[in-house]
């Protein structure tokens, strides 16, 4: 079975970075689209970044386009989440997510099938 383990979180200025990591096992990494969610509270979770099986193509919520970026390093079986220039409402708890199906679309549309626990982000003003 998949496991999607995040790590990475923590408490940041506004304006600093973080980068989260999830660590995928159980399957084969390679034949998975991933991609980040977040939650804050009160409010429904929302699509961030999704990347390809080969790190090729991403996409990205016009929330966060050019400041975050999503990679992955298949020989490590992990998706990054790089965070620059945080901001106070990007404050919310981070899930990995895989798509058994390799596709990009279905992960931006409503997420694939495996989730991680979460890690928390707060960015303080």
């Amino acid at each position: 079975q998949v496991q999607l383990v995040e790590s990475g979180g923590g408490l940041v200025q506004a304006g600093g970075s973080l980068r989260l990591s999830c660590a995928f096992s159980g399957r084969t990494f390679s034949n998975y689209a991933m991609g980040w969610f977040r939650q804050a509270p009160g409010k429904e979770r929302e699509f961030v970044a999704a990347i390809s099986r080969s790190g090729g193509s991403t996409v990205y919520a016009d929330s966060v386009k050019g400041r975050f970026a999503i990679s992955r390093d298949n020989n490590k079986n992990t998706v990054y989440l790089q965070m620059n220039s945080l901001k106070p409402e990007d404050t919310a708890v981070y899930y990995c997510n895989a798509d058994p199906g390799g596709s990009i679309a279905i992960i931006t549309k409503r997420g694939g099938a495996y989730w991680g626990q979460g890690t928390q982000v707060t960015v303080s003003s």
